[in-house]
């Protein structure tokens, strides 16, 4: 089913319980509301339901939306797409699992940014692959599952 047809789409995901197998990161994110045919096409092989998103990428879609000039449409749009998907929020175990990477990467001398690393500690929390094109600092954190394409 075609990403466009998000009202289709977002029905589908209500039909079903929510697995939650795959947790979507930023730049994934920025490609589908660019209307990016890569990501269009990689997103349609997973079931919606499958599928959610941490309030720290949130975040970080949001950081990015004010260095618009008109920050309130891309909130707008981006919105909208955040209805389609369950949203992960932190809690203490991540925060636990964030604190052990970022200094386990600090004494490797291969520190990411803080966004990157709490994505990665939630993906950890819940066993849940990472959906990235950002595979060179993903793959830096130990046990973390990203998404082959």
């Amino acid at each position: 089913m075609p990403i466009s047809t998000v009202g289709e789409w977002k029905d589908h995901a209500r039909q079903h319980d929510l697995n939650m197998r795959y947790i979507l990161d930023t730049d994934w994110i920025i490609n589908l509301l660019a209307g990016k045919k890569d990501a269009a096409e990689y997103i349609e092989r997973f079931d919606p339901e499958d599928i959610v998103i941490s309030l720290v990428t949130v975040a970080e879609i949001y950081e990015s939306a004010f260095n618009y000039a008109n920050p309130e449409e891309h909130i707008k749009i981006f919105r909208s797409f955040l209805d389609n998907f369950q949203l992960l929020t932190l809690n203490l175990p991540i925060i636990e699992k964030f604190a052990e990477v970022r200094a386990h990467l600090r004494r490797r001398g291969e520190i990411i940014s803080d966004f990157d690393i709490l994505l990665g500690a939630t993906a950890l929390h819940y066993d849940l692959i990472v959906l990235t094109y950002n595979k060179k600092h993903f793959g830096r954190i130990p046990d973390l599952k990203l998404y082959q394409s």
